[in-house]
Order: C-alpha cells, then structure tokens, then sequence
C-alpha cells in the first residue's frame, strides 16, 4: 500500500488544522521544521526532518533528536557532522536537470529513503527513469506532488508508481483527500459464491457495454446488480469470443437501470456512466482497484433476467444481454456463459447490506422487487 506524507514547513494559520486532521486521516508522516510541533506528534505518525544548505547547527541538532527520520539535502556537505553517530540519513534530491536525474538514479541504489523533487519537467518521464533505475532497489522513494491530481497520476507511473506521496496542503481537506488516494488505489471485498435459482428471457431492452481506459485482467470484471442490495460480477471481454477479437477493455454489462459499485462505496446506473466517470475493476478474489470509463456504449438486445441467492439468504437480480459471448465469473475464476447457465450453477457475487439514496448507503426502509 503507498502512503501519505505532508510538509508543514511553511506554515500558515492553517497549519494546526491541517496537522491535527492529518493524525486522525491516517497520514503516516509529517515533515516539519519545528522541533515543538514535532514533539506533539503520536507515536504513528513519522516525525520527518529535511537538513539543508544553510540551516543553523542549533536547529538542525534539535530537529535531528526530535526526528525519526532524517533527509540531508543533497547539496548539503556536512550532513554527517550533524547526525548521531550511526544514524543513516535518508537523501532529498531536488531534480532539475539531465545531470541531477542521474545523480539521483545513482543514489536510489545505494540510500534506504529518497525525498525526489521533480522542478522542471512536468512531464512523469523522469520519474519514470529513476523509478526504471531503481527498480532492484531497496529504496523507498518518496515523490514531492504538487496538487491531489498530480498525487494520483505519480502512484500510478509505470503500473507501480512511487512508494509514497509528500504533499504541502493548502486547505484542510487535503490530507484526508491524499490519504484516500494512497490507500483507494487497492481494496477488498468480502465475495460470496451466489447459486442461480431461476433464469427467464425478457425480451428487447436496451444493454450497456462499459468502455474503460484500462486492461482487465483474465478474472477481472465489474460487479452489476439489479437491486441495491447485491451485484454479481460481470467478466471483461477477456476470454475467447467467435467471429470477433477480444476487446479486454470491455464489459458488456448489462441493462441500463442496472446499479454498478464504484469507489468510496458507492453505486451509479449504468446509464449513468459516461467518459470520464470512476469505476471498480474486481477480479475473483475480491481486489478492487479504480478505474476510469472511456465511454459507454446502450444498444438493443435480447434480455436475459438471472435471479440468484446468496448463502445468508441474500436474493440478488441481474438482467444481462441474452448472448452466449456475455459472462459471469464464478469460484476460481470459473467463466460462465449467459446462454448456457442453469439452476444451481455458482457465481460470484457481493452483498450489500444497506440501501441506496442517490448511490450513497443510508440506513432505511426501502423494498426492490
């Protein structure tokens, strides 16, 4: 899981605020240069200290006994003078060139922590290179982001993104924000096998296939539900289909009332989705991961309406395109063509144990049939 640094060094009348909402949101460390504010600080969450060129011996001493994690600057000459003996700084490396690109490469393979400030390119490319050259290393590599958004663009550089994020908020807010970008990037959910108990072909109706921006894995699909209270997980188009390629950024869903489950435990009609909009990738262990729709296509198809139970009893509902190339997933990753389903068969589904309001779970009376 990544993790969620802030930098309060240039404070402001915000920054008791920020501070405090930053230990309850879960941020894991703060980087400060004031040994008072550090002092203060629980002990889970990393007090954090970056000496650099020009500091006064006096500070830098204080901060270094106040810390449990100290950066020397890289143009600092004599950052061990000022550590205890034994202690291995990590290294914060401003990269504004050619030539500190590759000294910063050159330190990953050899430092426990770097703090990298990409200033000139705003392009990831040179993110990319470092993370390319330590790639072997044992390095935990920290990137300085300039906004939420940026946050969430350099987690994902190169499918594997920097170990942690270090962000100056602006506004209280943002930390929790930045917090729920490092940790949304992967989540769990509890599946169940689900038994088909009854199938019936509907008719015409109008279907949605959901484009995505990403590839789904071979397991991976979107969870579909007719009622709030339970989906049943969808396969990409990922496996073999006659006549045709497969399409492994696709799912043929299903009809266009149908709910979806998509980040922050929320659920949005199909129809509703457009480019643009968030979505849930989830593969048949239950991983979870965000991913963005490129667009949707609704056509007329032929309907089929399955009707499931959940062990505990949970009835779930789910009208899909009546074709045989439209699949569920079931226990290990087993595929189960529309068309050839019958009672007793099992899949894989979630059940949601509170209603929905406008896709947020609320905790009222509210009957689907």
């Amino acid at each position: 899981m990544k993790f969620a640094w802030i930098d309060v060094r240039q404070g402001t009348d915000k920054t008791a605020a920020i501070v405090e909402e930053s230990i309850h949101a879960g941020v894991e460390g703060i980087v400060s240069d004031d040994p008072s504010l550090l002092a203060t600080l629980p002990p889970n969450v990393r007090k954090i200290v970056v000496l650099r060129p020009g500091m006064a011996p006096s500070l830098a001493d204080e901060l270094v006994k106040a810390a449990d994690l100290v950066f020397a600057d890289h143009g600092l000459e004599d950052a061990d003078a000022l550590l205890p003996q034994g202690t291995e700084p990590g290294v914060h490396i401003n990269i504004v060139d050619e030539s500190s690109l590759e000294t910063a490469c050159k330190l990953a393979t050899r430092v426990p922590w770097m703090i990298a400030w990409f200033q000139q390119d705003p392009s990831k490319i040179p993110l990319e290179i470092l993370l390319a050259a330590a790639d072997k290393a044992a390095v935990q590599l920290v990137t300085v982001v300039h906004d939420l958004e940026d946050a969430e663009v350099t987690l994902g550089v190169l499918e594997r993104g920097s170990e942690g994020v270090l962000l100056a908020p602006r506004e209280v807010g943002d930390a929790t924000a930045l917090v729920r970008i490092c940790k949304g990037r992967r989540t769990q959910l509890e599946l169940e096998e689900m038994e088909i108990v009854k199938l019936t072909h509907i008719g015409l109706g109008e279907r949605v296939c959901v484009d995505t921006t990403s590839h789904f894995g071979r397991d991976e699909g979107i969870l579909v539900g007719s009622f709030a209270r339970g989906m049943l997980l969808i396969s990409a188009e990922t496996h073999p289909l006659p006549y045709m390629a497969t399409r492994p950024f696709r799912v043929n869903a299903a009809a266009l009332h149908s709910y979806t489950l998509t980040p922050d435990n929320r659920t949005r009609y199909l129809a509703e989705l457009g480019g643009g909009s968030d979505l849930l990738a989830v593969n048949v262990k239950g991983e979870a991961r965000r991913i963005a729709v490129g667009r949707i296509k609704m056509e007329t198809r032929p309907l089929l309406r399955i009707q499931a139970r959940s062990a505990s009893g949970t009835d779930i509902d789910l009208v899909m395109q009546d074709d045989w190339h439209v699949r569920l997933l079931g226990p290990g990753g087993s595929v189960h063509n529309a068309t050839e389903l019958k009672p007793g068969d099992k899949v894989l589904g979630y059940a949601l144990s509170d209603q929905r309001h406008v896709g947020y779970p609320i905790k009222e009376f509210l009957h689907e049939q």
